[in-house]
């Protein structure tokens, strides 16, 4: 159940939307942002914030790409000029 349906009475809709809002503008910014380091930041908790990127923003975590122990040259120059 998405934390839009999970809403207390208490709480503004125009406070969790500048919430949403606040959280979607830091993945986007930064990527590898962890989530404690992102419910810092909105001063929410964690789970609050996970909750919001799984299933209100339809977003999940992915790890990186596995690189091989010993590169061919190609594949050495290739990284060096991929960043």
């Amino acid at each position: 159940m998405s934390l839009t349906k999970r809403i207390q009475d208490g709480q503004q809709q125009t406070e969790l939307k500048k919430t949403f809002t606040k959280i979607r503008q830091i993945v986007r910014e930064n990527r590898r942002l962890t989530v404690r380091s992102i419910a810092v930041q909105v001063n929410i908790d964690r789970e609050t914030v996970m909750k919001i990127l799984t299933e209100d923003l339809d977003m999940r975590k992915v790890c990186a790409k596995m690189a091989p122990k010993e590169l061919t040259e190609e594949q050495k120059q290739r990284r060096v000029f991929s960043y």
